[in-house]
């Protein structure tokens, strides 16, 4: 048989209507928190692109939340603005309304996170006070939230770096740090809704399952290296060189690769081995991606399976295209910001195949008959 059927599914709960009509309503709120955590990631792109994380000098958790309100306070913050190297060395002579384009940009990006977080932390409150959310899930929801904390607070961490003598942008690694803590709160909170959601495994025990399964893991591994390269790729503004494709420079491998000492700088620090290396683990992660969608789709699955498979096919297919593209173009904000958010639409995918496929087990070996005299 393709897979086994639903009598066969491990964990099937035998719950009543009003509670899957709970599961429903908090994995929705969870999906509803992944989307406005996919704006925030938009919201991010589109700030350090422009230049405009570092308009606003100050860490103000609560306060921060008005905007200036009076021409005083608007020439307060534009004054501290001024006294940084971003402002001396790209800005300098742009006055109060160029100053003011680039802070609404970073106050938004601010704003909606403190938005996320109370779109987390109040609906929590109400789903748990009416027992609609199992006290078994507080401590990783609670995990979650805090977690979600730490993000921002890193936030301000990495701002605090761009303030440092003759920089004009944050650190890499501060933003790679930054970026994948954004990441991590996606995905705990994407699992976690599929998972209420769909809290039954169906077993699968044909070996293509199992390969399948190993596939979505290696891809979804690839693709969290992929977009560790492509922090270090935004942070050190690596994409504003080698804009062709797939040669950099006339040559497959570049020329400045290991020009730094010691070598494992390079990987870090050395545009043209950052930027060779976003290439090439992007490249993976397009093969196994489309090897794991050709394997999905040739192996009997359950339906929500197969769309899962389908989605992350097209997913690296658009987003390997759009990474060309951002390439080719020089970074234009608009599709450097679409490649942003496609990077978790691939996450998204992925996660959803290693999901359905959760259940794929090795078949039980058949027991096997005692033969006449042996116990």
């Amino acid at each position: 048989m393709p897979f086994d059927t639903p009598d066969l599914a491990v964990g099937l709960p035998t719950d009543t209507p009003a509670e899957r009509a709970n599961r429903r309503v908090v994995a929705s709120w969870l999906f509803t928190l992944c989307f406005m955590t996919l704006i925030m990631v938009a919201l991010g792109g589109a700030t350090r692109l422009t230049g405009s994380g570092l308009s606003i000098m100050e860490w103000a958790p609560i306060t921060g939340v008005l905007p200036p309100m009076s021409d005083a306070e608007w020439n307060r913050l534009f004054s501290l603005y001024q006294k940084i190297p971003q402002y001396r060395l790209e800005h300098e002579g742009f006055g109060l309304a160029g100053f003011k384009q680039i802070f609404w940009l970073e106050w938004v990006h601010r704003l909606w996170g403190r938005l996320i977080g109370l779109a987390f932390l109040v609906p929590f409150v109400w789903l748990a006070a009416t027992k609609r959310i199992p006290r078994a899930l507080w401590p990783k929801l609670g995990g979650i939230f805090l977690l979600g904390g730490l993000q921002g607070g890193v936030g301000w961490f990495m701002v605090a770096s761009g303030f440092f003598p003759n920089t004009t942008s944050v650190s890499p690694y501060r933003l790679v740090i930054h970026l994948m803590l954004a990441i991590a709160v996606y995905a705990a909170m994407f699992w976690t809704g599929l998972t209420i959601l769909h809290p039954a495994e169906i077993r699968l025990v044909s070996p293509r399952a199992r390969l399948l399964r190993r596939l979505g893991f290696a891809t979804l591994g690839s693709i969290t290296l992929t977009i560790i390269a492509g922090g270090l790729t935004a942070g050190l503004h690596a994409g504003l060189d080698y804009n062709t494709f797939p040669l950099m420079d006339g040559r497959l491998w570049p020329a400045d690769y290991a020009r730094l000492e010691p070598f494992w700088r390079n990987l870090t620090e050395n545009i043209a081995a950052v930027q060779f290396d976003h290439r090439l683990i992007a490249t993976v992660t397009l093969v196994l991606g489309l090897l794991t969608t050709a394997v999905g789709l040739t192996t009997p699955l359950p339906q929500r399976a197969r769309r899962a498979v389908l989605a992350l096919g097209l997913a690296v297919l658009g987003q390997y295209a759009l990474g060309v593209t951002t390439l080719l173009l020089v970074v234009p904000v608009p599709i450097a910001v679409a490649h942003q958010v496609g990077a978790m639409i691939v996450l998204t995918a992925a996660m959803a195949v290693v999901h359905t496929l959760r259940g794929a087990r090795p078949q039980p070996a058949p027991a096997r008959k005692l033969r006449r005299g042996l116990v």
